[in-house]
């Protein structure tokens, strides 16, 4: 929570004797006492971001259309990106782009790549791994060159189930 309260004590009490206020409380004397907040709010224990999510998908499945099957296709599917990505994704190293040799990408995120694809070759005990690309098309081109690094063979099987899309690209 420190990340969106952007004053210290020092800044605030500052600022207080700045405007000639004694509390924070006194900026609401304004607001008259039937208007304001007698006591605290009766608000239940916090719930997980897992809880979370089952309750709203709860309360969502009262919605007509919640349960549809989505046949978008291309890629589209129901998933889940934890809370907790977006906070990291918005850390500075993550967005500043000082990579010279690959200046749409930052030196955090190559970084974070690399953690990855190395946690993932030890998870699964190969030698090499992919690492999280943009999309799925070059992710399967990406594949498909380590697998013909890795093999030393000139080619690969695509499976019929692969997007048609995504495998026009592996073809390119």
């Amino acid at each position: 929570m420190a990340h969106y309260l952007p004053h210290t004590d020092a800044e605030i009490a500052s600022m207080l004797e700045f405007t000639g206020l004694s509390s924070l409380d006194d900026l609401f004397e304004c607001v008259p006492a039937a208007l304001r907040l007698a006591g605290g709010l009766d608000i239940p224990d916090g719930l997980s971001e897992f809880d979370t999510a089952a309750e709203m998908e709860r309360l969502a499945n009262a919605n007509t259309g919640a349960d549809l099957i989505c046949f978008a296709g291309g890629g589209s599917y129901d998933h889940d990106v934890p809370s907790a990505v977006r906070r990291l994704a918005g850390r500075t190293e993550f967005v500043t782009a000082y990579t010279p040799y690959q200046p749409e990408v930052a030196q955090g995120v190559l970084q974070a790549l690399f953690e990855y694809q190395t946690m993932i070759a030890r998870l699964s005990g190969l030698e090499i791994a992919n690492a999280s690309l943009y999309d799925g098309a070059t992710a399967t081109v990406e594949a498909v060159n380590l697998a013909v690094a890795a093999t030393g063979r000139q080619g690969v099987w695509l499976s019929d189930g692969l997007l048609r899309e995504w495998a026009d690209v592996v073809r390119t």
